[in-house]
């Protein structure tokens, strides 16, 4: 089976038929998605700002991840779930397109950034949980992990406004071109 014969099957589920068919499920679909990616860029800003010393730095560093780190992730599911809804509807031109798969990379990355610092700065967390500042692998993390969020976000931006319509069939045969004078009143 091939990439192309996995789109094409995810693109022919009942259940993208129905989001794609439906006036109002996209829509709905993609708020859901977009309020999901709000809370997790916001909950993990509240971390990086903390881990820079921006924000909250009287509170102890584990005590505000506690309290956010759940929101992330239950956040962070409900985007990756109706990010899956909107890509079935469109998965061959969605797979295709540039900026999608340059997000795609880019989630990789925030989560290596994530797994880097959790083996690095978090180990030591005992040592400097309640300093002002991270130490300079935490920082470091954390700039980078909002300088990738802040690419995501625009690079999902640029892929809902380079995805319009279905993949052109490479087997069937190219349109004529359209003569503007054809189009033109009389």
């Amino acid at each position: 089976m091939t990439i192309a014969d996995v789109l094409s099957t995810l693109e022919s589920t009942h259940v993208a038929d129905s989001i794609r068919n439906s006036l109002y499920l996209f829509p709905l679909i993609e708020s859901f998605h977009v309020l999901g990616l709000t809370m997790v860029f916001g909950t993990i800003a509240i971390i990086d700002l903390r881990l820079l010393g921006i924000a909250s730095t009287k509170r102890s560093f584990r005590r505000i991840a506690s309290d956010v780190l759940k929101w992330t992730w239950g956040a962070f599911a409900l985007t990756v779930f109706t990010g899956f809804l909107m890509f079935i509807t469109n998965a061959g031109v969605y797979y295709h397109n540039f900026y999608f798969r340059t997000k795609m990379l880019l989630l990789l990355l925030a989560g290596i950034n994530m797994m880097i610092f959790e083996v690095t700065a978090a180990r030591t967390v005992h040592t400097w949980d309640t300093d002002v500042k991270a130490p300079l692998g935490g920082r470091t993390a954390a700039a980078l992990s909002l300088i990738l969020w802040i690419a995501i976000i625009f690079l999902g931006r640029f892929t809902g406004f380079t995805t319009t319509g279905r993949a052109p069939d490479p087997k069937s045969e190219p349109a004529d071109d359209i003569n503007i004078e054809n189009l033109l009143p009389q």
